[in-house]
């Protein structure tokens, strides 16, 4: 079984387990998710939010039942203290935002106002209020669907989300719900009775069980170092509509009117949906013991990978001390993924995360995507031993060279801003050396097309190096890629990692090396090449001594990537004087 399958169906099983407890979101929080940036979630993932309904829906009718015992059966005083739970609960959401997203994310008292706002609305509309009953309160609906199409358009990965933010949204519901139940013609139920709209409205609980899996389950079987493209991934949504309406009437509307249990007491249909849970977390339970007890590890060990040495040999087998472990290789991320540092598409944000405490000690400012992020953990370590300040700049899929790149078809101008803004700071905090590392063999979409990239990345390169005035410039050669996650190949065949080995001949991209030593030539930069701590003469071992080098296809571990600081350290000395 490939590791990152196995990691998959593990997670699944405990998603699964978690799902049928209706516990989710509890999983996910605890795990720290990041909802919206995640890039290997789970096919449960987007069970949380049934998780919460269900969690609110158990605790709900009790505290109203207390509530409405303690107002002496007033429902005007019952109003006041749903209110005041709801605004509790809201206060919570937005004050825990600072302390801990994941949690406020998935949590049910942060994010039981949004289900509160709600109950809120059927008391509203109890009352019949006279301004409920004008014609002219249907416009409220039609301010709620503009209020959605904002949301929509002006909502990204960057928005702090639920906190206060997420009023919006709440709101602009509460808005259409209020409106559409107003007389007259003003109001969308017109445009919302439509057939389409209708259609989507029915099969919309079947739409929301499987449109997920869709989109995660072909991304973990092509890996993660090849994202989906947009056109994938909106063919994904389109094929989930008719799946979910055959799943709507084969499934949901039989159950729904099963005589069996429509004509039982509501104690029978209750032991049913608990022995189908019951089963459900006995299937699941099998499934994540299966997969966690498999091997992925010989019961050698290696020797331990202290200092490194040119032209490594490389171990044969995957040793039983292997840091990271297969299991743990797609998440030994750098630190600056976990605080932020490290921005994300979205951002533009160019202030920089500072590390190390001497302040004599030479700044040396690290610009780039992802790749330049691999070498954070070595810099790091020379920060921590006082040998450098240390300025950290990465973006994903936004490399230092100034070209003028696409997004899913899109110009990439959150790419443009965040490379302009630290190329500005870097003028105002003038450090001693400008490290640039990037990833020039993805090739990345280009306005206009690419018909000689490599012309084009030199282009870029020499750009950017000539923008910065002053400090000392040095290319990093980027690090070997390969087209299969190691940890998978490695998983295949324990005791024969040698056939995972990257070739030298196909693990680099000759015209992307000419063309950065070109630009790193005319423009007078140091070129740093470490290619020799990573690669013999013939191949690119997938292990040195008990490391992992790689987390995926062309990313170092975090594990590894520490342990170059002394090589890499050798090759900035001479450029910090």
């Amino acid at each position: 079984m490939a590791v990152d399958a196995a990691a998959t169906h593990v997670r699944g099983g405990q998603g699964a387990v978690a799902t049928a407890l209706y516990l989710p979101n509890v999983l996910f929080a605890i795990d720290g998710t990041d909802y919206l940036a995640e890039t290997s979630p789970s096919v449960f993932q987007h069970y949380w939010s049934l998780g919460i309904e269900e969690q609110f829906y158990l605790f709900w009718p009790a505290l109203l039942a207390l509530g409405f015992w303690l107002c002496r059966r007033s429902e005007r005083r019952l109003l006041w203290v749903t209110a005041a739970l709801t605004l509790a609960s809201f206060l919570a959401c937005v004050l825990w935002m600072g302390v801990s997203p994941s949690w406020t994310f998935f949590s049910l008292p942060t994010r039981a106002w949004e289900l509160g706002a709600g109950a809120l609305t059927a008391f509203l509309l109890r009352t019949g209020a006279a301004w409920l009953r004008r014609p002219a309160t249907g416009l409220l609906s039609w301010v709620g669907m503009a209020a959605l199409v904002v949301t929509a358009l002006l909502y990204d990965a960057s928005t702090p989300f639920p906190g206060y933010t997420a009023a919006l949204p709440v709101a602009a519901t509460v808005l259409l719900l209020v409106g559409g139940t107003a007389p007259g013609n003003l109001h969308l139920n017109r445009l919302l009775s439509l057939q389409p709209c209708q259609f989507i409205g029915a099969i919309s609980y079947s739409l929301y069980l499987v449109h997920w899996p869709l989109q995660v389950i072909p991304q973990v079987a092509v890996g993660q170092d090849e994202p989906l493209s947009l056109g994938v991934r909106l063919l994904l949504g389109a094929v989930a509509i008719p799946l979910a309406w055959l799943l709507y009437r084969v499934v949901e509307r039989p159950v729904i009117g099963w005589h069996v249990l429509r004509e039982r007491t509501p104690l029978l249909t209750g032991a049913a949906a608990a022995a189908a849970s019951l089963s459900l977390i006995a299937t699941a339970g099998a499934v994540h013991l299966g997969t966690a007890q498999q091997d992925t590890a010989t019961d050698r060990t290696a020797e331990e990978t202290d200092g490194l040495t040119a032209e490594p040999a490389g171990t044969g087998f995957v040793p039983a001390n292997l840091q990271p472990s297969l299991e743990e290789a797609d998440s030994d991320n750098p630190t600056i993924y976990d605080d932020g540092c490290h921005r994300s598409q979205a951002s533009t944000d160019s202030s920089g995360c500072q590390i190390g405490d001497d302040p004599d000690a030479p700044l040396v400012f690290l610009f780039g995507d992802s790749h330049a992020a691999s070498w954070y953990p070595a810099l790091a370590q020379l920060a921590q031993e006082g040998k450098i300040r240390l300025d950290t700049n990465t973006k994903s899929s936004c490399p230092s060279a100034d070209l003028p790149l696409l997004l899913d078809g899109l110009a990439y101008t959150q790419c443009d801003q965040w490379r302009e803004g630290v190329l500005e700071r870097i003028g105002d905090e003038d450090p001693d050396l400008v490290l640039l590392a990037n990833y020039g063999a993805a090739e990345p979409e280009l306005e206009g097309g690419a018909d000689d990239f490599a012309a084009q990345w030199q282009s870029g390169m020499e750009s950017t190096v000539e923008a910065v005035d002053g400090p000392e410039v040095a290319v990093l050669a980027d690090v070997p890629h390969r087209a299969e996650t190691p940890a998978v190949c490695l998983s295949d065949d324990l005791e024969d990692a040698g056939r995972c080995a990257a070739p030298v001949s196909s693990a680099f991209s000759p015209d992307i090396i000419r063309a950065e030593r070109a630009a790193a030539d005319a423009t007078g930069a140091r070129y740093l090449d470490l290619t020799p701590y990573l690669c013999n003469d013939e191949t690119c071992p997938m292990i040195i001594g008990n490391t992992l080098v790689y987390r995926d296809g062309h990313h170092l571990t975090a594990t590894f990537s520490a342990k170059l600081a002394p090589p890499l350290w050798e090759q900035i000395s001479p450029a910090l004087g």
